[in-house]
């Protein structure tokens, strides 16, 4: 079994990015399609693995050298369950890292100081980089309070659980002032 496989969860870039649409932003597909590559990038020499929906994304992704898990999940949290069972044979951790960081450098050489390891968002309340093991039923909560909600999913399993409040990578692109470095 090999240590870690990065998961990046992408949805169709037509479809993303809805509060930055309303504020005005018209380059919103370009900008999702080079935050998705800088994540990738970023997650080499890795295994890398793009969970989606699209027969558009799966091939943005494969062109990039990243191995896709097309599924019909509906959501983000589904779509990584799915990932996170599909390689757990495969893999002991994974790390799901979402695909609008706005500095990935290093993803590819971390190593989770805990078996799972919540990296926050600079609001200190979402999960934008999260390591969970394979060998646990772990139930994603992205979204709302992420953060608090992956350690207590984590104390439910009994899991040594580590929180990172400061790191470049607490920094995604949700709201217009978040296109601001």
């Amino acid at each position: 079994m090999e240590p870690l496989a990065i998961v990046v969860p992408l949805r169709e870039f037509s479809h993303s990015k809805t509060r930055l649409r309303r504020a005005g932003v018209t380059d919103v597909e370009m900008l999702c399609e080079e935050w998705a590559q800088g994540v990738i990038v970023a997650g080499r020499p890795r295994p890398v693995y793009v969970a989606c929906e699209s027969v558009s994304i799966a091939q943005f992704a494969e062109s990039l050298g990243a191995d896709v898990i097309i599924s019909d999940a509906q959501g983000l949290n589904e779509a990584v369950q799915h990932a996170h069972r599909f390689l757990s044979l495969r893999y002991q951790t994974i790390v799901v890292a979402h695909g609008d960081l706005r500095n990935p450098v290093g993803l590819g050489a971390w190593e989770p100081p805990a078996a799972v390891t919540i990296v926050v968002d600079h609001h200190g309340t979402g999960t934008n980089v999260l390591a969970v093991p394979t060998e646990c039923s772990f139930q994603f909560a992205f979204g709302s309070d992420s953060a608090r909600r992956h350690v207590h999913e984590a104390n439910r399993l009994g899991l040594e659980n580590l929180t990172i409040f400061a790191s470049a990578w607490a920094y995604d692109v949700d709201e217009l002032e978040d296109l601001i470095p």
